[in-house]
């Protein structure tokens, strides 16, 4: 069974992963986050062909200490955090860390040795 990218977040964020093929999407306008984003982000993780969820590493402010807990350890799906001003590759690392079991980056730095 091949799994789907979901992406959650407000319409300008979605409409380039829209362009780009991805068809599972929660549209959640800027001003309805603190009431919709909960529900969206329940609704996708529960989904069962979804694989990896990318949302707007900001929006993550928004979700309840619940939620939020949800998306920080969910393995299946992995969710994707982009943008915002902390992070960087630092936060792609830990994602793909926590997600794997492995810190990828860490063995191919002992490889080059």
């Amino acid at each position: 069974m091949s799994q789907e990218i979901a992406v959650i977040g407000t319409a300008e964020f979605t409409t380039g992963f829209r362009l780009a093929g991805v068809r599972e999407f929660r549209n959640v306008p800027e001003e309805e986050k603190d009431e919709r984003l909960d529900a969206a982000v329940s609704d996708v993780l529960d989904t069962d062909d979804v694989g990896i969820v990318v949302m707007h590493a900001d929006d993550l402010d928004y979700l309840s200490r619940q939620v939020r807990e949800a998306v920080e350890t969910s393995v299946e799906p992995t969710v994707v955090t982009i943008g915002g001003g902390s992070g960087g590759s630092s936060g792609m690392r830990e994602q793909i860390k926590r997600a794997i079991g492995i810190d990828l980056m860490d063995q191919d730095e002992g490889a080059n040795e």
